[in-house]
C-alpha cells in the first residue's frame, strides 16, 4: 500500500461518537461519581480532570450500541501509567453481558495496551471481524498496576459507516 492510499483511508475513518446510541449505553460496576460519560462523551472526555473510575474492583464492562451500522477500524483508551487499562476485550453484535458471562464468549479482538496506547496512540484492530458492527462491548480485564480501580480518561472509537438500505423507507410493492 502507498503512502498516499494509506493517507486516504486515515481520512475515512472518522471518531463514531455522533453514531453512539446514547440511550442504550450501560457500564458495569462504574463509580456513580465517575460514570462513562466523563470518557465517552464530548467536552466530558477532553477534560483531564474527569475519569470512568471503576468501583468494587478494577474490573468494567462498557456496552455501546449504535445508531446505525459501522465499521470499527481502531479504538483509543487514554488513562494513567498505574490505573490505565491494560487486557481489553472487544466483542461486537453481543448483548447482556455480564461480569458471570464475559469469559464465555471468544471476543472478537483482545488487546495489551501499552503506555504509548495510554496516551492516544489508537490501536489498530482485527477490522475483517467489525464490519457490520451494531453494538461494541468493551470488557476491560485489568489495569497497569493490579490496583483496585481502574481510570479511563478517554474512549474513542475510529470507524466508517456502513451504507445501508432503509428498509423502512421502502413502499411494499404489491403484486395484482
Amino acid at each position: 500500500m502507498s503512502a498516499e492510499s494509506a493517507s486516504a483511508t486515515q481520512k475515512t475513518l472518522a471518531d463514531l461518537l455522533d453514531f453512539v446510541d446514547w440511550s442504550g449505553v450501560e457500564c458495569l460496576n462504574q463509580s456513580t461519581s465517575h460514570s462513562l460519560a466523563n470518557a465517552l462523551k464530548q467536552g466530558y472526555r477532553e477534560d483531564e480532570g474527569l475519569n470512568l473510575e471503576s468501583d468494587a474492583d478494577e474490573q468494567l464492562l462498557i456496552y455501546i450500541p449504535f445508531t446505525q451500522v459501522i465499521k470499527l477500524h481502531s479504538i483509543a483508551i487514554n488513562g494513567t501509567e498505574e490505573e490505565g487499562p491494560k487486557t481489553v476485550k472487544l466483542f461486537a453484535n453481543r448483548e447482556h453481558m455480564g461480569f458471570s458471562n464475559v469469559n464465555d464468549f471468544p471476543p472478537s479482538d483482545a488487546v495489551v495496551l501499552s503506555l504509548d496506547n495510554l496516551k492516544g496512540k489508537p490501536v489498530v484492530l482485527k477490522y475483517v471481524k467489525f464490519q457490520n458492527v451494531r453494538s461494541l462491548t468493551i470488557f476491560v480485564e485489568d489495569n497497569q498496576s493490579g490496583s483496585e480501580v481502574t481510570k479511563i480518561q478517554k474512549i474513542v472509537l475510529y470507524g466508517t459507516t456502513v451504507e445501508t438500505t432503509d428498509m423502512k423507507g421502502l413502499k411494499k410493492i404489491e403484486d395484482h
